[in-house]
């Protein structure tokens, strides 16, 4: 049996370490990963082996050549361009005809039994058997479920933690037929696990997983980088370790010269021709590099230094990794998950803070303190994106520096040219982070048009029109003064798609910025009639009719934002006795904080039950969402606002669809078919309402979250409190029904939510065990894993995507019967953790 060894990947997770080299060529102890799995595929009998390269191919052929000091036969098949998983091991095809194949990553560290793979491969009569490991953060690999035969039931190719059923994982070890390579199509690009294997699957082939005992780790981050080589040093995966053994988990290889009176606590390892002078001390799971330097007094613990490096006397290096030929002066100090590539120099004393990277070829001047980025990972944050945009403390996590490098990270992601909006809400840091980004995209040769102050509904519906090509909206966190979010929009002026944050996040974590040349510089304007354009396409598109004589009373709460820059003028075309309260821009409380809310909602009731008002409404301060309150001064909010909306809708439209979330009380199901109104059930991430919105076109006739967010497709695919104001008028004035009588109208429901701590370690394994604790229940996953009994009483566990938490749902027929739902499900959450 023949091996393939694929080995074209970039590693771009693991610049600047793979700026100038292959990930397969990142040393682990002093080897390449893909020479420990070479020894690994010889070890088991497979001698000739076939080695897929593309990326920086000439430097993996120059260090392995024909294999045979390694005592193996390569061949080599490039890529030109990539072409999938699939489609690399079809180009190799004329080396695999005849005979079955094992298909191995060059890029992962494993001691995986392969012998016994492919006995069990023999045994099953398997078409393919892919090897499975258990995973703690199954995110970045693809999940498997197979039966107690080993056979393959359902996979899904890197889930979001809301599809996360199982933490058994795909690692990317594949036995196969000579046959499959038929079902690859040839010079295209095709995956084994999105294209091939669904297929097989589907037709019922006989697909195997071969759960492994043995160490399997991808080396796709720093931190598991760093993990590789401290499991290797601990003993954890059986690999070759080249050296002399001094003493118990300290390894010194050849011609290594190690002074007496240095301290080395293993285990660690040394690398040929090093020099560790007197006075230094290297602690647990540090490597150093063949040919490296460590001077007198210099500190190393968790290190992994390349070959060639020198570090200077007393220098402090925790938890980080040095690339080759680079040189560390004196009293120096590089923190935990700092990377510095290959010829840098970091002069004396220089200070590079947690998690920087510092690409090849660069110097650090003496004395510098280099924070970049620590801010973001001090806060734990796995990524620069969370719920609402990039967030975090005013001049503490969010400052000028960088929105300048947010800004300029977004222009790299589009065209030079290309035309955007800027708009912020009525705070004085949003106005000052909103200078800093504009410069930053005239800079990177981006048109800016800047709307200034303007609710955040405007705001997207001028981003969506004809030209631009994306937006940026700063606003002061929901509830949280001392916070802002930095919201990035595309060019339909919703909230970028999480294809689209990962591009911007990957440009900013590798600083590749473009600059424009002084010619392209970006023109800033300013254009005019926003809030009279907005309005005008808005009664244009939403019905209107009726209201003027059915002559409404309503009380609307401005809360001090940016609405009512509009609301008062709308109205006025409207033509709807109106009572405007908090209208005007406070710059002195520019968010919502849960006293303020309470307090302003308490005097809005007051204020609509002694007018008389119709019904009263209070919008956020970017009056993107709102809060209702009936004809009796009584506060309908959260999901019974969402029912009462969807019933007026669907009553008046008696047919099509509604996009709600899975989250929402199944009462709103009941309320849409007694109109002849079908539900479409979506994943809880904000964009999700408005890809709905988007891919079903005008079959979907309204969209809500249960939080105050209304879609009117009509108008917008976004959620827009002031549309769902003006459509809510037109509604309101068409029925013969007060608000507080269809409220009363419509079932209570009995949906109860709980949230658990939970480790990121085991998030993987809690809902693993949700999945065997379901049994023979009926699951959903369009988010998370919904359970739902045999009386429809259900329950959803779905673990947070920001926050070591899991969030708990449970609804049923009363309210002792969900709360027994919810302890039960809390309590396998629970159970799961250990």
């Amino acid at each position: 049996m023949k091996a393939v060894v694929m080995a074209g990947g970039e590693g771009t997770r693991l610049r600047p370490m793979t700026a100038n080299q292959p990930k397969p060529l990142l040393p682990v102890v002093n080897k390449p990963i893909m020479e420990h799995v070479l020894l690994l595929l010889r070890k088991h009998g497979f001698t000739e082996t076939v080695v897929t390269v593309q990326f920086l191919a000439t430097l993996i052929r120059n260090y392995f050549g024909d294999g045979e000091e390694l005592g193996m036969k390569l061949h080599y098949v490039a890529e030109e361009v990539p072409l999938g998983t699939a489609g690399s091991v079809k180009n190799a095809e004329e080396h695999l005809r005849g005979e079955p194949f094992i298909v191995i990553s060059g890029d992962a560290l494993t001691d995986i039994d392969l012998t016994d793979m492919v006995r069990f491969h023999k045994e099953r009569g398997a078409k393919v058997t892919i090897a499975l490991k258990r995973v703690p953060n199954p995110l970045e690999f693809g999940i498997i479920i197979v039966d107690e035969q080993g056979r393959i039931q359902r996979f899904l190719e890197k889930p979001t933690w809301g599809q996360v059923f199982s933490d058994t994982v795909n690692t990317g070890i594949y036995i196969m037929e000579p046959e499959v390579l038929d079902r690859v199509a040839a010079g295209e690009v095709v995956d084994w696990s999105g294209d091939v294997f669904p297929e097989l699957l589907e037709e019922g082939e006989p697909l195997y997983g071969y759960v492994a005992d043995g160490y399997w780790e991808d080396v796709g981050t720093h931190e598991s980088y760093l993990s590789a080589q401290a499991d290797v040093l601990s003993g954890k995966v059986d690999v070759e370790i080249d050296g002399f053994e001094v003493s118990p988990g300290v390894w010194v290889g050849e011609g290594a010269e190690v002074d007496t009176s240095a301290v080395l606590k293993g285990p660690l390892y040394i690398g040929d021709y090093a020099k560790i002078e007197a006075g230094a001390e290297l602690r647990e799971y540090t490597v150093v590099g063949s040919n490296a330097v460590v001077r007198a007094e210099a500190f190393a613990h968790r290190t992994v230094l390349h070959d060639n490096v020198f570090i200077g006397r007393s220098a402090n290096l925790r938890g980080c990794v040095i690339g080759k030929n680079t040189d560390v002066m004196a009293a120096a100090r590089i923190e935990e998950g700092a990377v510095v590539g290959e010829d840098c120099v970091i002069e004396s004393e220089a200070y590079v803070n947690n998690d920087v990277k510092v690409y090849p070829f660069k110097t650090i001047e003496a004395g510098a303190v280099v924070n970049t980025n620590v801010v973001w990972e001090s806060r734990g944050q796995r990524s620069l994106f969370g719920p609402r945009g990039v967030s975090g403390l005013i001049n503490v996590e969010i400052t000028p520096e960088l929105a300048v490098r947010l800004a300029n990270a977004y222009a790299t992601t589009l065209k030079k040219g290309a035309m955007v909006t800027t708009s912020r809400d009525v705070s004085r840091a949003a106005r000052t982070l909103k200078r800093a980004i504009i410069s930053a995209l005239t800079a990177a040769a981006m048109d800016v048009r800047d709307l200034e102050v303007v609710p955040l509904p405007v705001a997207r519906f001028h981003t969506s029109q004809s030209g631009m090509s994306g937006g940026i909206m700063v606003r002061t966190s929901p509830g949280d003064p001392e916070s802002v979010d930095i919201l990035f929009l595309d060019g339909q002026g919703a909230d970028l798609s999480p294809g689209a944050q990962r591009k911007l996040d990957r440009v900013f974590s590798r600083a590749e910025y473009r600059r424009a040349f002084p010619g392209e510089i970006g023109e800033l304007t300013f254009p005019s009639r926003n809030v009279e354009n907005y309005s005008h396409e808005l009664l244009r598109a939403v019905d209107t009719s009726g209201v003027a004589e059915a002559e409404l009373k309503v009380v609307v709460d401005c809360a001090g934002g940016t609405g009512s820059l509009i609301l008062p003028s709308l109205l006025g075309r409207i033509g709807v006795d109106v009572l405007t309260v908090n209208n005007r821009l406070d710059e002195a409380s520019p968010t919502d904080t849960v006293a303020k809310k309470m307090r302003d909602l308490e005097r809005l009731g007051e204020l609509v039950a002694n007018s008389g008002a119709d019904f009263g409404v209070r919008f956020d301060p970017v009056a993107e969402r709102l809060a209702i309150v009936d004809e009796n001064g009584e506060l309908v909010d959260g999901d019974r606002a969402l029912l009462v909306v969807l019933d007026l809708v669907a009553a008046e439209r008696r047919g099509g669809r509604v996009a709600l979330p899975v989250t929402t009380t199944r009462v709103a199901e009941t309320v849409a078919r007694s109109h002849g109104v079908e539900v479409l059930w979506t994943a809880t991430a904000t964009d999700e309402l408005t890809k709905a919105v988007r891919s079903e076109g005008e079959e979907i006739i309204f969209a809500g979250d249960g939080r105050g967010g209304f879609v009117l497709p009509e108008f917008s695919p976004t959620s827009d409190g002031i549309a769902a104001f003006v459509r809510l008028l037109g509604l309101v004035a068409r029925t013969r029904r007060s608000l507080g009588q269809i409220d009363r109208a419509i079932p209570q429901a009995h949906l109860l939510r709980r949230s658990v701590p939970t480790p990121w370690a085991v998030k993987g394994s809690v809902m693993r065990a949700v999945v065997e604790a379901a049994g023979e229940r009926e699951l959903d996953t369009t988010d998370g894993v919904r359970v739902i009994e045999p009386d429809g009483s259900w329950a959803l566990v779905l673990p947070d995507t920001a926050e070591a938490v899991t969030h708990l749902w449970a609804e049923g027929p009363d309210s002792d019967s969900a709360q027994r739902l919810l302890d039960e499900w809390a309590a396998v959450v629970e159970r799961a953790e250990g």
